[in-house]
């Protein structure tokens, strides 16, 4: 039996070409791609190394680069032939088990009696609760802390949790001030994704004026595709990412894998609402991401409309999470520099490794 071929990205041009000529369309609407052939000459003497490392010396001579750019939100990637082809593997977590036992009993295993509550109380969930953040980034800055210690050990039901709670903590600081409208929710795990403790917990805030700079971006450009194409921008995305086996279904919910993802094996969840397929789908997404792809940093951001009306329009913006890996906790090599900070994103996952990695564990 032959073995089977999967797609990569550096197959992308050929896949787009076998497309229909409507779907065809509607990717160009949203992304540019172009490649383009790295050259370079290796010493005979780097020879044995480059096969060692790379395989072989053809491959680094020659390297075929995919640049893969969302003409909407003007986010980009470049992928690398050697970086995209590189197998994933699940790093042995031993070290990771120790630190994280080590670190337990910190204040966080004691939320009511060793962290500040908001001066509207506390919300209190069957799987978390919230806390005041000490040394707050805006007006209203919450936590919610997990009453798992472990913040890689998760479940559909705790994840479910979370989200209801901030959402929960969300509408009790609106009651305190109605002109905070904009709730953000994000959960860093680890320290490469800056969090620093380890015990599980996510941080939310609701501001004012206007949402945050990224999201009011978003916003504004899925607002200027409807007005130039008279089509929800969204729909379009996922209508892009489907075709090319980048979309998993959770019930009323897409996971997609990003075509220009801001860093590692990027997911994005979309749903019209915060409701259960949607907490399925995030818990879906990080579950293969830790528990498929031996991720054991990672990076989520939920974006949602303001929670009470506004002057700006956010019509059909949905439940959107962005989740992606924060790479290797003990390497001393950081996942971003000044190319991400300042340009364009340059990512070793290949999206159609991720895909493939995420249908097998939805079924």
């Amino acid at each position: 039996m032959p073995e089977t071929v999967y797609p990569r990205i550096t197959d992308i041009v050929a896949m787009l070409h076998a497309l229909p000529a409507a779907d065809r369309q509607r990717f160009e609407r949203l992304y540019q791609v172009s490649t383009t052939t790295g050259l370079l000459k290796a010493p005979a003497n780097m020879h044995g190394w480059i096969e060692r490392r790379f395989g072989s010396v053809e491959e680094v001579e020659a390297q075929h680069i995919v640049k893969i750019t969302n003409l909407i939100t003007l986010e980009g990637t470049l992928f690398g032939r050697l970086r995209a082809n590189r197998p994933m593997q699940i790093r042995e977590q031993g070290e990771l088990r120790a630190d994280v036992e080590t670190s337990r009993g910190d204040h966080f295993c004691s939320p009511e009696e060793q962290t500040p509550e908001d001066i509207f109380g506390r919300i209190r969930g069957a799987h978390c609760i919230t806390a005041s953040n000490m040394a707050k980034a805006d007006g209203f800055h919450g936590l919610v802390i997990f009453k798992e210690h472990n913040p890689l050990q998760f479940s559909e039901e705790s994840v479910r949790d979370y989200f209801q709670v901030a959402l929960k903590w969300a509408k009790a600081a609106h009651n305190v001030d109605l002109d905070a409208r904009y709730f953000f929710f994000w959960w860093n795990c680890l320290w490469n994704s800056g969090a620093s403790i380890i015990h599980g917990h996510a941080q939310m805030t609701l501001t004012k004026d206007m949402h945050y700079p990224k999201i009011e971006h978003w916003r504004r450009s899925a607002l200027l595709y409807r007005l130039g194409h008279g089509r929800n921008y969204f729909d379009d995305l996922i209508s892009v990412h489907t075709p090319l086996g980048l979309a998993q279904p959770v019930g009323n919910a897409r996971i997609l894998v990003n075509l220009a993802p801001v860093k590692e094996k990027e997911l994005i969840v979309i749903s019209e609402r915060p409701d259960k397929d949607f907490c399925k789908a995030v818990y879906l997404a990080l579950d293969t991401l830790v528990n498929r792809l031996g991720t054991v940093s990672f990076s989520l951001a939920f974006y949602w409309p303001p929670i009470d009306s506004v002057e700006e329009d956010w019509t059909g913006f949905p439940a959107m999470v962005r989740v992606v890996d924060r790479g290797d906790i003990y390497n001393r090599t950081a996942d971003m520099g000044s190319a991400e900070l300042f340009a364009v994103s340059v990512v070793s996952s290949d999206p159609f490794e991720v895909a493939r990695t995420l249908s097998e564990n939805a079924r």
